[in-house]
C-alpha cells in the first residue's frame, strides 16, 4: 500500500516548532541526524502527538529516546488512561547502525499500519543542521 502524501519538514536542533494546522491523523518519520537537547526532544514528541501523529518511526541518533518520549507524550495526551483506538499512537525505533533509512521508508510504504485508522499522510521530520529535502523525497519515492 502506498501512502498518498509525503510532506518533508526540516527542523534544525532546538528550532521553534511550526503549527502543522488541521490535518488528518498521520504517520511521522523522525530522521534524527543530529543530537538534540533532551527537553527539545520531549517537546517535539508532544508536538507530534498533539498534531495528529498516530504512528511514529524514529531513525538515527537516539532513536530509542525518541520512541520513549513519543510513548510518554501519547500517554500524557489521554491523561495516562487507556487510549481509545483512534487516539492510540504506535511507535518504533530504527537504529541507524542496523537499518538504512531506505529500509525504514520501505516499511512505511508497504507495512506500517494503524489498527484503527487509515494513515494516508506521511510527515518526514528531518532533524539536521542542513535540509536534504530532494534527496530524502527521492529516497522515499524509490523505496
Amino acid at each position: 500500500m502506498q501512502r498518498k502524501t509525503l510532506t518533508y519538514l526540516h527542523l534544525p536542533p532546538d528550532a521553534d516548532l511550526p503549527d502543522l494546522g488541521a490535518r488528518p491523523p498521520f504517520l511521522a518519520i523522525v530522521l534524527a541526524e543530529d543530537e538534540v537537547a533532551e527537553m527539545w526532544l520531549w517537546d517535539v514528541a508532544r508536538w507530534l502527538v498533539a498534531s495528529g501523529a498516530r504512528y511514529v518511526q524514529a531513525w538515527g541518533k537516539d532513536a530509542e529516546a525518541w520512541i520513549e518520549a513519543v510513548d510518554d507524550a501519547a500517554l500524557e495526551a489521554v491523561d495516562y488512561e487507556d487510549a481509545p483506538e483512534d487516539r492510540r499512537v504506535l511507535a518504533t525505533a530504527h537504529d541507524a547502525g542496523d537499518e538504512d533509512v531506505d529500509e525504514v521508508f520501505w516499511f512505511t510504504k508497504h507495512r506500517a499500519a494503524h489498527p484503527a485508522l487509515p494513515l494516508d499522510a506521511v510527515l518526514v521530520v528531518h532533524i539536521a543542521s542542513r535540509p536534504r529535502k530532494e534527496a530524502i523525497e527521492t529516497a522515499y519515492a524509490d523505496a
